[in-house]
């Protein structure tokens, strides 16, 4: 199988424009500065200036305008000592920050952005560090992937990309070299100590250190999870490589600098673009008769130390419960519990240096070990819950061609490597038994199954030690799990693999997912400490079918997580992060309760009714559409917004110089002073602005098509003539930007639907399928017996339908029916057949509607993108002679007279 990418997501297009229009009409390629050598010496190729601060933040504001969000009321650059050629400097360069929900292709956009910036004004040079091997696995495999589908979409970008090795230092001088686009990806830890190889003169280099060629090319940073690049040290050595700006990409800023773009969880939630989540929480219910002990954490910042421990205290009208207490030396846990099963639990001593816990009946417990519970029981339940699990969803998702993946983390290795490998022991034991009942499972062994990386490991003192440095001191198998797990990801997605259940450590969290991973179980002793977002983060993606193409219905995407705690323990942790890293409403982001579902099923009574029956006939039908563009229409509304922007003349820096080679090194020579030239005299031909305009058009992440005449006719009607000779590409830029709005805009509002012979068909509703019952309402009237709500505004819709005496049948409409439209499918919430009656309740006739139901009654609150698809699905729904409403509860129907009634 290859995977295969989708260049036409909205969120992601929209997400690298918002960074490429920081530069609108203020960088042209022509303004990327080249220091040239004579023959035979090096000639570096870098990134050229940016413009002024003024004028960046005025593109900055307008981008943050439109994406909505808090205006900056300057630049937020980083300026930290850095030293180049030998002598110390304050280097200063801006950042600006993308903030994207896991799963929600981050990568993808990052390197798709630095294409775009290539392609537009010239910059050629990026450093892409990452915090982790991990990570940077992951970017070279997203490389890897996305080949063929960038070259399809920039074909006049070359580009290549490596990985830094300090043992080939020959990098850093094709990387300065290279005429082409270049990505070198590092980790922060290779140039973060003054003792790395990258600081070193270096005979290869001729003397000279590689830090002093990177600095040289001007770099544009990529960082990858900034938030753990936030130390004095981290930002420190970030500037010492004299970056000319810096790209910031991650889901949970900290210091979200000059942000440009945000996709919350809510917003990946709403817009299908990641799996549900689910969570089965598995806990063993408290045993009176055993004493439970849990060492949470330990205190030393006061004189006397002191313990966070979880303990069974008594209710106090009878039985127990979990509670956390903190203890010093000399406190007796049976006074504190009040239960004489802890007779002996006396705080004896707290060591903070050992991380230990001593009682007097000489127990001693480690930070994150318990006592009193049973952790093989608690292992086998989750164990057996997520086989079992796997192998159901394998068997519903295998007829759409689905690999289901299921990831196990563990706490200890040695859990699953050491003598008495518990956890592995458990799985054989579990899957030997469940595959019984599958006959696909029937001739697999538990060892073809699974796969495992843990990273390199090494012996110290006769111990295992596992580190997170790659497989180089791995076993063979360990090497070939690696190769599958970390590199090969369609090999592993691909039914020819029967790899399908995954064990890691630590290795495979940040930096690391894979789309078809639909069961994560968090196999610890204790309760994971994990935070909730990175562990669902593994598998939160939507999944892919065997031709690598992305399948977004809903009931293929669900998330469950196998927890070791109460499902709304681990609820309230998550949403406690959301709020943290969010500081907003996480409402719709709840995980529902896997352990509580609920069966959805069809009530072939109502599909067999009249009243449904008519309904459906009226909107069974599809149509195709058309659309005209109006060009003088279009030039009317081109003109005067072109008119309104200041073009500005090109102001290219020019500067020469050569690097020569002495005995101590390279060493940059000036040839010639720094200058700055106004090319506001220059004048390109009128040939090549429109011909510039036109491939821009078409070539860009939105692809579109207007005639040469009608961007002749934008020069000669526009007051920019000037300004369009003198800054060809700025014009270009400009006026591509604003034609695809109102090009877009025109579609939508002139669109026309023709109902076609074709239509959906009844026999496309399943007749069973499943949801979780804080998810569902009760029945009665529509198609199915209960009702799947994404939200309360839905809950409250379908309450109103089954409480109204006119209510005749309705369906939420699933996601296969869609109508199409230019700005993307859309898909409409409900249709309703309901009754006419008269001021006394007598019924006049019926009447059938589609409905679209939002939290807010103004269709103005919505985002540009719903209000185009809601504007072609009104349009859709007239064809066919069906009302179509925007409401928020049935009541606005009502403020509405005149409904059509049947014939």
């Amino acid at each position: 199988m290859k995977l295969k990418f989708d260049g036409t997501q909205r969120v992601q297009i929209d997400a690298v424009a918002s960074i490429a229009d920081l530069f609108d009409d203020l960088v042209s390629p022509l303004s990327s500065a080249y220091s040239v050598g004579a023959a035979g010496e090096l000639a570096i190729v870098p990134n050229g200036v940016l413009p002024s601060d003024e004028d960046l933040l005025s593109n900055l504001r307008s981008v943050q305008t439109r994406n909505g969000l808090a205006l900056d009321d300057a630049l937020k650059p980083i300026t930290r000592a850095a030293t180049v050629g030998g002598a110390e400097v304050d280097w200063s360069f801006p950042n600006f920050s993308v903030e994207m929900e896991t799963g929600t292709g981050k990568t993808y956009v990052y390197l798709r952005t630095a294409l775009e910036l290539s392609r537009r004004y010239g910059f050629k040079k990026y450093i892409v560090v990452v915090p982790t091997i991990a990570i940077c696995q992951g970017v070279v495999t997203m490389l890897r992937l996305t080949r063929e589908h960038f070259a399809d979409l920039y074909p006049d970008v070359r580009y290549g990309s490596q990985t830094y090795d300090s043992r080939n230092l020959g990098q850093a001088r094709h990387f300065v070299l290279s005429p082409s686009t270049e990505f070198l990806i590092m980790t922060l830890d290779s140039f973060n100590k003054s003792r790395n190889v990258i600081y070193r003169r270096a005979d290869r280099l001729q003397g000279e250190a590689a830090i002093s060629l990177l600095q040289a090319a001007r770099p544009i940073l990529i960082l990858d999870e900034p938030q753990n690049m936030g130390s004095e040290i981290a930002t420190h050595s970030l500037g010492g490589l004299t970056p000319l700006f810096a790209l910031r990409y991650s889901a949970t800023h900290r210091d979200p600098y000059n942000l440009v773009y945000r996709l919350t969880p809510l917003d990946a939630y709403r817009l299908g673009l990641v799996k549900q989540i689910e969570v089965a929480g598995i806990e063993r219910e408290l045993d009176a008769n055993r004493p439970f002990v849990h060492l949470e954490s330990i205190d030393s910042t006061k004189k006397r130390p002191s313990a966070a421990l979880s303990v069974h205290v008594l209710r106090a009208g009878g039985g127990v419960r979990q509670r956390r207490l903190v203890v010093r030396p000399g406190i007796d846990l049976r006074l504190r519990t009040k239960r004489p099963e802890y007779g002996g639990y006396i705080v004896e001593e707290v060591n903070p240096a050992a991380a230990t816990v001593r009682f007097s009946n000489n127990l001693e417990l480690t930070i994150g070990e318990s006592t009193g519970v049973d952790r093989s029981a608690i292992f086998a339940s989750q164990i057996r819950y997520t086989i079992r699990e796997h192998l159901l969803r394998q068997e519903r998702l295998r007829s759409r061609g689905i690999k289901v993946l299921s990831l196990f983390f563990v706490d200890q290795v040695l859990n699953y490597e050491g003598e008495n490998p518990v956890i592995r022991n458990l799985f054989d034991v579990a899957f030997e038994e469940l595959k019984q009942d599958f006959d696909s499972w029937k001739g697999l062994r538990p060892a073809d199954v699974r796969a495992a990386y843990f990273a390199s490991r090494r012996r110290r003192g006769g111990r295992i030690e596992y580190l997170n440095t790659g497989p180089a001191a791995a076993t063979e198998d360990d090497k070939k799990a690696f190769e599958l797990i970390m590199k090969d990801k369609e090999g592993l997605l691909s039914f020819d693999e029967p790899v399908a259940f995954i064990f890691s450590h630590s290795a495979l969290r940040e930096g690391w997912d894979n789309p078809n991973v639909c069961q994560i179980c968090t196999l610890n002793q204790s309760i994971s400490e994990i935070r909730k977002r990175q562990e669902i983060g593994r598998g939160i993606r939507l999944v892919v079918d065997q031709s690598g193409a992305r399948v977004s219905a809903p009931e293929c995407n669900v998330l469950t997580v196998v927890a070791n705690e109460s499902y709304e323990r681990y609820v309230a942790r998550y949403q406690k992060e959301l709020t943290e890293d969010l500081g907003a409403d996480t409402s719709g982001t709840v995980p529902a309760n896997a352990r509580q579902r609920r069966e959805v099923r069809l009530r072939k009574s109502v599909a067999q009714s009249g009243p449904f029956g008519e309904l459906w006939e009226r909107i069974r039908r599809k149509t195709r559409y058309s659309v005209r563009i109006d060009t003088e229409a279009l030039l009317a509304a081109v003109v005067p917004a072109l008119d309104d922007i200041e073009i500005q003349p090109v102001r290219v820096q020019v500067s020469k110089g050569r690097i020569i080679a002495l005995e101590a090194g390279f060493e940059h020579q000036a040839v010639t002073g720094t200058k700055t030239l106004d090319r506001g005299n220059a004048k390109g031909s009128v040939e090549d602005l429109i011909e510039t305009t036109l491939h821009l058009l078409e070539h860009g992440s939105q692809p579109c098509r207007v005639t040469r005449r009608t961007v002749l006719q934008i020069l000669l009607r526009s007051r920019t003539k000037a300004a369009a000779l003198a800054n060809p590409h700025g014009w270009a830029t400009t006026v591509t930007r604003i034609l695809r709005e109102k090009v877009t805009q025109q579609l939508v509002e002139g669109i026309a639907y023709e109902p076609l012979e074709e239509s959906h068909s009844l026999e496309s509703f399943d007749e069973v399928s499943d949801s979780w019952e804080d998810r569902v309402v009760e029945s009665k009237l529509g198609l199915y017996d209960h009702v799947v709500v994404d939200s309360n505004v839905e809950r409250r819709f379908v309450q109103s339908l089954e409480r109204d005496s006119r209510t005749m049948a309705y369906v939420k409409l699933p996601n296969w029916y869609r109508v199409e439209t230019p700005v993307g499918s859309y898909n409409p919430d409900w249709a309703v057949a309901q009754t006419e009656q008269d001021e006394h309740g007598q019924p006049l006739g019926n009447v059938y509607f589609v409905a679209e139901t939002k939290a807010l009654y103004s269709p103005d609150a919505l985002r540009l993108s719903e209000q185009r698809k809601i504007s072609c699905g009104r349009a859709h729904f007239d064809s066919l002679g069906v009302r179509f409403e925007v409401v928020t509860s049935l009541a606005d129907l009502d403020r509405d007279s005149g409904l059509p009634k049947s014939s």
